[in-house]
């Protein structure tokens, strides 16, 4: 039991739920089929493996895949076990520098999110403070981290900038996914950054509300009845799975899976665009900010 891990630990309970490792991604999975191979030229499943070095055999599954980091104790402890001559171990120091690498993309809390969005074929956000990620302009996401309390270093802001606009592949690709979002009139309003980072981020605003198959709403402040005082929130349908919610705030984030939850969030929704001005009015109220200024 030479990396003194629980076998059933949580861990082991969340190995189907990819972590967002970018382009160490790859790596990753060189390592695991190098694990693989070993394993199985000493003849050891996976429950067997684990079992001599205190994993779960779902855990080393999910390695060997390249779906979840392999730690350096294990390793260490997997190429002692396995005769690999040091080809697993010499790698430790590789894999936590490219992980620590893939940290800087997104923060911790975002990571469980942002691992579906290339998946997605459908996603629809309720926004009440922020212009949304995939809408963010580059000037207008660096003005955002870059007031983030306690600071980020410049190099954290780059990467959570180059990672955030990388995330907007989503809507040029092809075939295009159904995107939807419902903005507060308010953040629409708020010049974050200074007006000629707002100007530019309103433009960008029009520019993808002119494009077939996304549809921007505003909620306008004058509205008497409102169904999203609970919060914003997003919908979102990777490719081949159920629909999923997801909320965030204060740096912690939540993923919801259960169906009736994700039921009551949609007809949220419906409700919300119902109530929103419709694409048209949106684009032209837009219009209206900027040549008010």
């Amino acid at each position: 039991m030479g990396a003194g891990r629980n076998i059933e630990s949580n861990d082991d309970i969340r190995t189907e739920l990819p972590e967002d490792l970018g382009e160490v991604s790859d790596f990753f999975r060189a390592i695991g089929k190098q694990i693989k191979l070993f394993r199985e030229r000493a003849g050891m499943t996976q429950k067997e493996l684990g079992e001599h070095v205190g994993y779960g055999e779902h855990l080393i599954g999910a390695v060997e895949r390249g779906k979840r980091t392999p730690q350096p104790e294990l390793l260490v402890a997997v190429d002692k076990l396995l005769n690999a001559g040091g080809v697993l171990a010499i790698t430790k120091d590789d894999v936590m520098s490219a992980r620590a690498k893939a940290r800087l993309r997104h923060p911790a809390w975002f990571r469980g999110y942002v691992g579906l969005e290339p998946l997605a074929i459908e996603i629809h956000e309720y926004s009440t403070l922020l212009i949304p990620g995939l809408l963010q302009t580059e000037a207008h996401a660096r003005a955002l981290f870059g007031m983030r309390q306690p600071l980020l270093t410049e190099e954290v802001i780059e990467e959570r900038v180059a990672a955030r606009m990388a995330r907007q592949e989503i809507l040029t690709r092809w075939p295009r996914a159904i995107l939807s979002w419902v903005i507060e009139e308010s953040v629409l309003q708020r010049p974050l950054g200074g007006w000629d980072v707002h100007e530019e981020q309103l433009h960008k605003l029009l520019t993808i509300g002119q494009m077939r198959g996304m549809a921007i709403h505003v909620m306008p402040l004058d509205r008497s009845e409102h169904p999203g005082l609970g919060g914003p929130f997003t919908l979102i349908t990777p490719k081949g799975r159920p629909q999923n919610g997801y909320i965030e705030a204060q740096q912690s984030s939540r993923l919801i899976t259960d169906q009736e939850e994700v039921r009551i969030m949609n007809a949220r929704y419906g409700a919300l665009r119902g109530q929103s001005l419709n694409l048209r009015e949106s684009l032209a109220l837009i219009e209206k900010m900027l040549g008010e200024r």
